[in-house]
């Protein structure tokens, strides 16, 4: 089962992919988000012919997927995913930063090399 984009953001990416050619609609399957997961749990389309159409898992490569993994475990078991805010909560509360300073600066800090990481 593949998670399909809403029409909504196929609008989105329909208006995205009209100023940059090459754009992709990546979205996140929920149903792997786990640090136990292996493998990306990221969904490509590409838009071809004026549809966009789900790209070969296969020819999707991420570099460093595997520090990526574990900083996202470390920021699950450490509660600070909390902090995430998305536009649509700064919508809600414009206090709300939704440029994830705080958010960054964590992330920054886990994958500094001082912590093992490049």
């Amino acid at each position: 089962l593949v998670c399909c984009p809403t029409p909504c953001a196929l609008k989105i990416a329909d208006k995205i992919s009209e100023q940059f050619d090459n754009a992709v609609l990546l979205m996140l399957d929920g149903s792997k988000m786990s640090s136990d997961y292996r493998v990306p749990p990221i969904v490509m389309y590409e838009r071809k012919d004026s549809k966009w159409l789900l790209k070969d898992k296969h020819t999707i490569m991420l570099r460093q997927w595997e520090e990526t993994r574990a900083i996202a475990g470390q920021m699950l078991e450490s509660g600070d995913h909390a902090l995430l805010v998305d536009f649509d909560s700064h919508l809600d509360d414009i206090t709300k930063d939704w440029t994830n300073q705080k958010l960054n600066t964590k992330i920054a800090e886990l994958a500094s090399p001082a912590n093992g990481n490049i």
